[in-house]
């Protein structure tokens, strides 16, 4: 019994010796300015300094929008590799907080035993389950044959004297933490893909229509000249005139479809489907979504605490600061506390029996002497990464902070961009419908009538297209304020429609073969 004592007792005095060498992580501090009130925001009448909702997207007030930015969180690629990504190093925690447990070893084993009948091992044979062979002209047997059973377990321990274990498990959680925050990244920018590839889609397909319009209205004018010339009171120059700029607006249509096919084609892939299977409510669309309410964004502090790109560089620091430690430890001896159990006899029978229990316990110092050069460099390398992870989030920050700013003024200037170009296009809608009126009196001639319809396809044009940068300022503005990834619901594991044990990812007829080799 003084033999189980004597190395059990060592284990309080490990346990108080134990320390984990490397730096003790310590968050990086932010300047106080960068928590301050956006500088782009305090004159702003639409914005607010009310926190972002989390489902910034629901402000557009369009279902449509709404359910292709959930299939998006669920079916996209990008976000199923995040999410891949996250498991894995969810895996890699589970194996290095694993260090912490004992290991075992079970055994079990079945020997024949031939000894000479002379040999030392031929009287405890005897007592076995034996038999004898005799010689070819003696009376005495020459060997003896006999069977042994055994089993056992063995069992060890490392004592986490200097931290190794330690400062693996936090490196590792600093690790899971970073790829939590990486997924997190991904939907927001896959949220604003699909809203800006929704937003454009609609805003073409409303260009489109105004190029119609001003092909039907030009058409008119054209049909009046012709009509004029049919009846000796116009020229072939005004004809041909008004027949150019039909021709024009018709030559805008083919091109902003083109755009808004290509942006359909994009929403299909952002939502995990085939380019043939359109989006029938985003191809529908001809109206820009934009909010037309004041926009929450915020300041510096709720900035930098919710852009996932932050946390995902301060968490890597994290981990890298630990893997200072991990180096370190190589360069200390380890403990091990290690027992076994056998069991053995040459009748099955017997095994358990007092006569054949074996047991040895016991601490285990090993130290493989490092190459000290090769460790201490190890070191460096680990201190030099940690360097490179802390400018890192610095400058993460600083990134944070400057496409904020940026959006806001973009966003800014759109606005006002929008407002102008709206009173624009009022007041070229008057002064067309003015020249018509007059040119029909026999007031005015053909040419200004003309240059006045022009310019309000002109204004037109430009106000459709402010519309739609609008609505891709407002969502590079939600995106850069980092909101969107609180509650997002589950991912599926393959696309819709995927085939269970297929080895192909399909959706419709649409379907990808997934190389076997290897298996």
């Amino acid at each position: 019994m003084m033999r189980l004592r004597s190395p059990l007792a060592v284990l309080p005095a490990l346990a108080l010796a134990a320390c984990a060498v490397g730096p003790n992580y310590k968050p990086p501090v932010v300047q106080a300015d960068a928590k301050q009130p956006f500088v782009e925001g305090q004159a702003s009448t639409m914005l607010s300094g009310q926190p972002l909702p989390d489902k910034w997207w629901e402000m557009f007030q369009d279902p449509a929008l709404d359910r292709l930015i959930q299939d998006a969180f669920a079916y996209n690629t990008d976000i199923r590799v995040a999410a891949g990504n996250l498991r894995k190093a969810r895996g890699v925690l589970s194996e290095a907080r694993a260090g912490r447990l004992p290991t075992t070893d079970l055994s079990a084993g079945y020997n024949r035993i031939r000894v000479g009948a002379d040999s030392d091992s031929a009287g405890t044979a005897t007592g076995g389950s034996t038999t004898t062979v005799p010689t070819g002209g003696g009376n005495g047997p020459s060997h003896y044959d006999f069977n042994y059973y055994q089993a056992g377990f063995d069992a060890s321990y490392e004592v986490d004297l200097f931290g190794r274990v330690s400062r693996s498990i936090e490196a590792s959680r600093g690790d899971a933490a970073a790829a939590q925050a990486a997924l997190d990244g991904a939907r927001i920018s896959i949220a604003a893909q699909v809203a800006q590839s929704y937003a454009d889609a609609c805003g073409y397909a409303a260009q489109a229509d105004v190029a119609r319009e001003t092909a039907r209205l030009q058409g008119n004018t054209r049909d009046l000249t012709q009509r004029l010339l049919d009846a000796g009171r116009g020229t072939r120059r005004d004809v041909d005139q008004a027949e150019v700029t039909v021709e024009q607006a018709k030559a805008q249509v083919p091109q902003l479809e083109g755009e808004r096919r290509a942006q359909l084609y994009a929403l299909a892939a952002l939502t995990g489907r085939p380019p043939a299977e359109i989006d029938g409510d985003a191809s529908a669309c001809r109206i820009v979504p934009k909010v037309k309410t004041v926009i929450p964004v915020g300041d510096g502090a709720t900035l930098l605490a919710r852009r996932p790109d932050v946390r995902e560089a301060e968490r890597t620091l994290a981990a890298d600061t630990a893997r200072i430690g991990v180096a370190t430890a190589a360069l200390f001896p380890s403990v091990t506390l290690a027992g076994s159990l056998s069991l053995g006899a040459p009748h099955i029978g017997d095994i358990g029996k007092s006569a054949s229990f074996g047991y040895s316990v016991g601490p285990l110092i090993s130290w493989t002497f490092p190459n000290i050069a090769v460790a201490t460099a190890k070191i460096r390398q680990a201190r030099g990464q940690t360097d490179a992870s802390l400018a890192s989030f610095q400058g993460t920050v600083l990134t944070a902070l400057k496409e904020t700013e940026q959006a806001l003024a973009r966003y800014s200037a759109a606005l006002d961009q929008n407002a102008a170009l709206a009173r624009a296009a009022a007041a070229a809608d008057d002064a067309a419908k003015l020249s018509r009126i007059r040119f029909d009196t026999g007031r005015d001639n053909f040419l200004n009538l003309l240059v006045s319809e022009q310019d309000r396809a002109s204004a037109r044009s430009a106000l459709a297209q402010s519309d739609q940068q609008v609505a891709d300022a407002q969502v590079s503005l939600f995106k850069a304020l980092g909101g969107g990834w609180e509650n997002a619901p589950p991912i599926a594991n393959a696309a819709p429609g995927a085939v269970s044990g297929n080895p192909s990812v399909q959706r419709g007829s649409f379907a990808v073969p997934v190389s076997q080799k290897g298996n």
